[in-house]
Order: structure tokens, then C-alpha cells, then sequence
């Protein structure tokens, strides 16, 4: 048996934007993804048949990093699905890495990443590579248009280029409020794109995300937490803006007011998550669940992929 391990996301600064070429900041966080890959009779997951329908990440995994027999994939998730955490990411780069484990081939990230965005791309359509690069990668990455320092690698798509690159996190402090809403991520960013496509407010909001990105990496580096507070909810007003918030999520952010520097919905929106920077976690985790989320104290900047067993 082979088994990966990868972690999810929480995108500080950046979603949707960074599908039109402007740069985002996503951290790696201690919630985590394995899969585990043994001999079978047939391609089952967890012990049940393979149905592309139901296991769309796994089965296009095996697509684009398998071609042998069929093998049993075991999966176990620490990421609530559909939360805006990355557990699609997740379980795609722990399963893509599995499989090349599998196969005797040392564990490659660049490799690992280029071939989970693949994955994604072909299950959402007009994806980015961030989620996969962090689960991938880990700790903090930087993605965007230019190439900067620190750089990890560099993906291609078309006209489409994502130049990912290596961030530190500090210490930070961040506590998730999960709506319990699923949330799918490529209706969201179709929505979006028609928004840009007719809309010049829409492209300006995309094109002020893109600064707040930069700003808030500055920020992190400065440890600047009143800052990058208030680009958070700077950020969150702009998603709103573009189509992509939810009642639930205003409601959360609106109760983490008094107890955190800022908040904002993390990921596709629509539901899912949303992230509070706070130095008060009990309080924050309070606010959450008494307006209706589910808090997550999460860790930021963890390790990327890693083979468990072999």
C-alpha cells in the first residue's frame, strides 16, 4: 500500500481574480487529505466501484497518473467538502502523488502540481492552479502573471500562464466559520467571467483584488495584522460585488467584527467558508457558532504533500 498525505487551502487575498491573471495568496493549512492505493480487482474507491459521476477528481486522477491495472483507492479527509477549503485540490494531489508513488517514481512537487492542475482543469473547466500548487507545495505560495522571488514553478494553459512562488507565513492567528452551504466552484467562476466579460465595475473589483493581493503580501511579511484585516474585508466587499457572497457568509463576518482585525469568505463563495484574523480564538469561535457557522480553528502555512507509506 502507498499512501499520500496533502493539505488543504485557505485563499487570504485573490479568488476568482486570479482566473483572469491577477496574482493570489493562498495558505497551506493543518487539515488534511490521504489516499492510499493498493492492488484490486476492479477500480473501486474506498471499496465501492469507481463511478465517474461520484468520483470525478479521483477518476480523472487516474487518467492522467495511473494507466496500470485497477487498484483500490482509500481516502480520508480532514476538510469538510464543498467548504472552500481546498478539499477537492486535496484529494487530487494526494491521490496523483499516491499513484506515482505507486509506481516507484520519487516524490516530484513540481511534477505533482503540474499534473493536479490538469486533473482540475478537466473536472471545472476554467480553473487556476492555486489550490493544487498549495496542497502541492505547502506553507504560503504567491501565484502570479510575473515572475518574482522565491519562485517554485511555472504552469501553462493555452495563452495562460500562473508563475507560483514560495511565501512565509508567520504565526497568524484564524479561525474558519463553514456555512454547512456546498458550494460547487466552476458555476461560480462562470458567473464571474459574465459579470467581467459586460460589466466595467466587475473588472475594475477583479482589478482592485489583484492590488490587495500584493498589498496583503507586504502585510503577512510585516506581520501587519490591523492591515491586512482591513484588506480582508475590503476583499469580502468586492466578491460581494462580483456575485459570488452569501447571506450566511455576511452574516459570519458581520459577527466576527468586534473579536478580529477582519474577515472574508474564503474560496468560491456562494457558501462554503468564510476566514476571521483574530488574536481573541475563543471569542471569534463564539461569534461563529452563535451565528449559525461551524468555527474551525485552523493552522496556517503547513507542510505540503508527503508520502505517508510505502
Amino acid at each position: 500500500m502507498t499512501r499520500c498525505s496533502s493539505p488543504g487551502k485557505m485563499i487570504l487575498f485573490g479568488e476568482h481574480a486570479v482566473v483572469f491573471g491577477k496574482p493570489a495568496l493562498a495558505l497551506a493549512i493543518d487539515l488534511r487529505i490521504s489516499s492510499a492505493v493498493t492492488p484490486s480487482s476492479q477500480y473501486s474507491v474506498n471499496g465501492h466501484p469507481m463511478r465517474k459521476q461520484h468520483h470525478a477528481y479521483i477518476s480523472a486522477s487516474l487518467d492522467e497518473a495511473w494507466g496500470g491495472p485497477p487498484i483500490n483507492i482509500d481516502t480520508s479527509s480532514d476538510i469538510p467538502s464543498g467548504s472552500g477549503l481546498g478539499s477537492s485540490a486535496a484529494v487530487t494531489v494526494s491521490c496523483v502523488a499516491a499513484m506515482l508513488a505507486a509506481k516507484g517514481r520519487s516524490l516530484d512537487p513540481e511534477a505533482v502540481a503540474m499534473r493536479s492542475f490538469a486533473v482540475e482543469h478537466k473536472v471545472q473547466g476554467r480553473a487556476s492552479p492555486t489550490d493544487t500548487s498549495t496542497s502541492t507545495h505547502g506553507y504560503g505560495v504567491l501565484v502570479s502573471p510575473e515572475r518574482r522571488e522565491n519562485f517554485l514553478w511555472r504552469i501553462e494553459l493555452g495563452e495562460r500562464a500562473w508563475n507560483m512562488h514560495h511565501c512565509d507565513v508567520p504565526p497568524l492567528q484564524f479561525v474558519v466559520g463553514y456555512t454547512g452551504i456546498h458550494a460547487t466552484t466552476g458555476p461560480l467562476v462562470t458567473k464571474v467571467k459574465k459579470l467581467a466579460d459586460t460589466r466595467e465595475d466587475a473588472r475594475k473589483a477583479i482589478d482592485r483584488i489583484g492590488e490587495i493581493v500584493l498589498e496583503g503580501v507586504g502585510a503577512t511579511k510585516a506581520r501587519d495584522k490591523r492591515r491586512l484585516g482591513a484588506l480582508m474585508t475590503e476583499n469580502h466587499g468586492l466578491l460581494n460585488s462580483l456575485g459570488v457572497g452569501h447571506p450566511a457568509l455576511d452574516a459570519l463576518v458581520a459577527a466576527c467584527k468586534e473579536s478580529s482585525y477582519g474577515a472574508k469568505l474564503t474560496g468560491a463563495g456562494g457558501g462554503g467558508s468564510m476566514i476571521a484574523l483574530t488574536d481573541d480564538v475563543e471569542a471569534t469561535t463564539k461569534a461563529i457558532r452563535e451565528a449559525g457557522g461551524e468555527p474551525i480553528v485552523v493552522r496556517v502555512g503547513c507542510e505540503g504533500v508527503r508520502i505517508e507509506s510505502r
